[in-house]
């Protein structure tokens, strides 16, 4: 029991003396405003609600009757509301919830309801919606026709709290050309289930990955152009089906289950300092966008405009789902936007251009090489290209895990000089 000093008004049953009864506070409360506390979290009809919101609540609810004391017992009810309120509230991976009920996706069935829900949408499910004639005009004048059926299948991806596509989304412009409107639509669309971040900080900062959990959609609205040093959580995110351990300032880490996916918009690509692996680059979508009209007049108020049109966005998104989840979550992609992954690959990684180069090496299926001597044929390589050449240890690490896609073998046994064998790789050979 904890002690309060009343203000002389009517007392309610949860007031007894000088005391006050938690449990039966918590049940006032709850009665006038039903909560679920669930991995972490306070949800209602409405979805995920943060712990402040609830603690501003306390108070409003408990300073008609207190005058004193009040921040430590909001604390102090907080946690017992915790307990008290406390249940299972299920990932419904097949579904989404809408402001006037659930869409099922397997049977494209919609529920009316109104039970607590970790995600519902802003927006109203109305199949009867217009077609969203100036979201889809405004997306012609950005991207070619083939991504725009990309980036509908994404944005219906991210309806579902699942990560089983295993992508992030990367649109990439010259700047000015009006992509990060699809941001600022897409989070009147998700409203909380969205937030905005960046992926370093994802990637640096140990708490960042925490307030990712019960989030639909990360948007990077300005991708940083200088290099990641590590890819791991961003990697680990995106393919996420298990619980990660996640950690908020101050508290006890914990084990939290995380399907948030990224869609970011840059000048360039997403690059890293260290990761050159073939599984960085497979969890992209690379989109890139049309140059802007020199003739097209921008308008300001086009977010406000694009507003009005959800009902038929969301319909248009749903479309997009369908069409992946018929297509076994597997996106359609144009050959542009699988050039630009191709890009982005040896723009990362050089090595790949140089095991395709002219006059340096030669493919052998007899040829023998060491390590050293191909080193030195890369660094004239990119001696010669006027590119910064890996560090050794870096190169050779390379060669050794991807070889065997260009027919190349890693081996202790290559003719080193004076009888010696040393380390170095058969199937290749220096061109002289």
């Amino acid at each position: 029991m904890t002690q309060i000093e009343m203000v002389h008004i009517p007392r309610p049953e949860w007031c007894t003396g000088r005391q006050l009864d938690e449990m039966k506070f918590c049940e006032y409360f709850l009665e006038a405003y039903p909560l679920i506390y669930s991995d972490g979290s306070f949800f209602n009809r409405k979805g995920r609600v943060p712990t402040e919101k609830v603690k501003g609540m306390i108070f409003d609810y408990l300073s008609m009757y207190v005058k004193s004391g009040i921040p430590k017992m909001v604390n102090t009810l907080l946690e017992v509301m915790k307990l008290h309120c406390a249940n299972e509230l299920p990932i419904n991976e097949g579904a989404f919830q809408c402001s006037n009920g659930t869409y099922i996706l397997s049977t494209e069935e919609f529920r009316k309801e109104a039970d607590p829900a970790r995600h519902r949408l802003p927006v109203r499910y109305n199949p009867a919606a217009p077609e969203p004639v100036l979201w889809l005009n405004f997306l012609s004048q950005l991207l070619e026709e083939e991504d725009i059926l990309t980036l509908q299948e994404y944005m219906g991806y991210c309806l579902l709290p699942v990560t089983i596509a295993q992508k992030m989304m990367l649109i990439i412009g010259s700047g000015g050309e009006g992509k990060s409107r699809i941001g600022i639509l897409l989070q009147q669309l998700l409203g909380q289930n969205m937030c905005n971040g960046n992926l370093n900080k994802v990637e640096t900062n140990p708490f960042a990955r925490a307030d990712l959990q019960h989030r639909l959609v990360m948007v990077d609205d300005d991708l940083r152009m200088e290099a990641l040093n590590s890819t791991n959580y961003i990697k680990s995110i995106i393919t996420a089906e298990q619980p990660m351990d996640l950690e908020r300032k101050g508290e006890q880490s914990y084990q939290g289950r995380l399907y948030c996916r990224f869609l970011a918009f840059g000048n360039g690509n997403l690059r890293s300092l260290h990761d050159r692996s073939h599984g960085f680059f497979r969890r992209q979508i690379i989109l890139t966008t049309k140059p802007k009209d020199p003739n097209r007049v921008d308008d300001p108020y086009l977010s406000k405009y694009l507003a009005e049109e959800l009902e038929g966005i969301l319909q248009w998104c749903i479309q997009g789902l369908r069409r992946l989840w018929m297509n076994d979550m597997q996106f359609t992609l144009s050959q542009k936007a699988r050039e630009n992954l191709l890009y982005a690959m040896r723009e990362g990684n050089n090595i790949l251009d140089f095991l395709q180069s002219q006059g340096y090496i030669r493919m052998d299926a007899t040829g023998q090489i060491t390590s050293r001597r191909l080193y030195l044929v890369y660094k004239d390589w990119c001696e010669d290209n006027v590119l910064p050449p890996l560090s050794s240890s870096s190169f050779v690490s390379w060669i050794i895990q991807n070889g065997a896609a260009y027919g190349i073998s890693y081996s202790n046994h290559v003719p080193g000089g004076n009888g010696r064998e040393v380390r170095g790789f058969v199937g290749i050979r220096a061109a002289v």
